[in-house]
């Protein structure tokens, strides 16, 4: 394999299947198995996962709600989201943790960079929760932080899409896709990949970034083989 231990980052959204909002078993399902290919190959697999299917700090202050009390929010969605894609995992018999950035030692265990690596050493998948467990910082950086600190090799970036456009493919049928593109090109195009913050963090550690299309299946394997799928940014 190409990749030994990866983290791959997924957003809240893309749990809705075809769904309005919630979480569909279904796509659970279909992430879990093909997360346990990868497994079964002895990749090591560190999860983030956003909240934005369940509520949006964001979006409510812009709502009048207060900031820092919406980002609460917002982080306790993704550890619901973490605890549904536990339970997926486990139903495929593959063995997990959850460790979330703020304390919920009921349900989770708190992050400890020590642990999360050792957890990923015996092959169980670790969930991050909570994000970075600070208000005004997205699961983008989360995944990026957490990638550093397990030492992943690369950052794979489950989306709807099959990679990066210098336009949006969803409303530009001329969109040109790029298969590799460094990180000053994409700040140059002023391209979307992640928020600046997490970007950036991503690039001054030299940590690839490869965006690929989850939902099709079969090309989270094909991403871990080293198959040409999505776009990979990179120095």
């Amino acid at each position: 394999m190409k990749y030994k231990r990866v983290l791959l980052k997924l957003s809240g959204e893309a749990l809705m299947g075809n769904k309005q909002y919630g979480i569909d078993p279904e796509r659970l399902s279909e992430y879990a198995q093909d997360i346990k290919q990868i497994i079964n190959l002895n990749v090591q697999v560190a999860i983030v996962i956003g909240g934005g299917n369940i509520f949006r700090g964001v979006a409510g202050a812009s709502n009048g709600m207060d900031r820092v009390q919406g980002d609460h929010m917002g982080m306790l969605a993704t550890v619901i989201n973490g605890l549904a894609l536990q339970s997926a995992l486990e139903d495929c018999d593959i063995p997990t943790r959850l460790q979330t950035a703020i304390q919920i030692n009921e349900v989770a265990e708190p992050f400890i960079r020590r642990k999360a690596m050792r957890h990923l050493e015996k092959n169980r998948v670790v969930i991050f929760g909570g994000g970075t467990g600070n208000p005004y910082f997205t699961t983008d950086s989360a995944a990026v932080l957490r990638a550093i600190e397990i030492e992943a090799d690369v950052i794979l970036k489950g989306t709807r899409v099959d990679g990066i456009y210098n336009s949006d493919p969803e409303k530009n049928t001329d969109a040109i896709k790029f298969d590799d593109i460094s990180f000053d090109d994409v700040l140059k195009k002023g391209l979307k990949v992640m928020d600046s913050t997490a970007f950036t963090l991503s690039q001054e550690n030299k940590l690839p970034i490869i965006v690929f299309d989850m939902n099709t299946r079969g090309n989270l394997l094909k991403v871990i083989k080293g198959e040409k799928i999505g776009t990979t940014v990179n120095l």
